[in-house]
C-alpha cells in the first residue's frame, strides 16, 4: 500500500466515523482530502476497493501486532494481556479503524466487505484459539468449557466494548476500559 492510499483509507475510515456508509462519497472523500476526485480514482477503482484496502490493512496491522507481542516463552495470561494491550492502544490511536468496522450498514455493503470482516475475526481467532488452548493444557484457564466457546465470549465481550466506545464517541478512555474488560474476562476464564 502507498503512503496516498493509506492516507486515503484513513480519512475514509474518519468519514466512515461521522457519517457512516451513507456519508462515505468518492464525493466527500475528495473534500476531506482536499484534492480532486480523479486523484482518488488514481488510487482505487471504488468506494468497495477502499472499503476493502481499509478492512484488509486492519487486518494485516493485527497480524504483525499479534505476531509482535505473543511469544511461546510466556504465560497464556501474558500473552492474552498483550494481545488485548496491543488491541486496546491501537484502536486508541486510530479510532477510524474501529468505528469502519461499525459502521451501520458496513455489512450489508458486499459480500467482499463481509469477506473482509471475517478475515479480521480470524486473525484475531488465530492468536486466541492457541493461546486459550495452551492455558488450558498448563491448567492456567478453564478446562470446562471448550477453547472456541472461551473465545466466542471473549470476543463478544470485546466487540462489545468496542462498539460502546464507538457509540459514546470516543469519549472514554478505551485503554483502561479495556484493562478492566482484560481482568473481568481473565477471571473467569482462569482455573479455579
Amino acid at each position: 500500500m502507498t503512503n496516498r492510499q493509506l492516507e486515503i483509507i484513513e480519512a475514509a475510515g474518519k468519514i466512515l466515523s461521522t457519517a457512516g456508509v451513507g456519508g462515505l462519497t468518492i464525493k466527500n472523500l475528495s473534500k476531506e482530502m482536499k484534492f480532486s476526485e480523479s486523484a482518488i480514482y488514481r488510487h482505487f477503482k471504488s468506494k468497495e476497493d477502499i472499503i476493502l484496502a481499509l478492512l484488509d490493512f486492519l487486518a494485516e496491522n493485527m497480524d504483525q501486532r499479534y505476531s509482535a507481542v505473543v511469544a511461546d516463552e510466556h504465560s497464556a495470561e501474558e500473552n492474552f494481556k498483550m494481545l488485548f494491550e496491543s488491541q486496546f492502544a491501537f484502536f486508541k490511536d486510530n479510532p477510524h479503524f474501529i468505528a469502519s468496522v461499525f459502521s451501520d450498514g458496513l455489512m450489508e455493503e458486499s459480500t467482499k466487505v463481509n469477506e473482509a470482516i471475517i478475515k479480521i475475526m480470524m486473525v484475531k481467532m488465530k492468536f486466541l484459539v492457541p493461546i486459550i488452548m495452551s492455558g488450558q493444557q498448563r491448567g492456567e484457564f478453564t478446562n470446562e468449557i471448550a477453547a472456541e466457546e472461551i473465545v466466542n465470549v471473549i470476543m463478544g465481550t470485546m466487540r462489545l466494548q468496542m462498539f460502546k466506545w464507538r457509540v459514546a464517541n470516543f469519549k472514554f478512555d478505551i485503554v483502561r476500559a479495556g484493562d478492566n474488560v482484560i481482568h473481568t474476562l481473565l477471571t473467569l476464564i482462569r482455573s479455579k
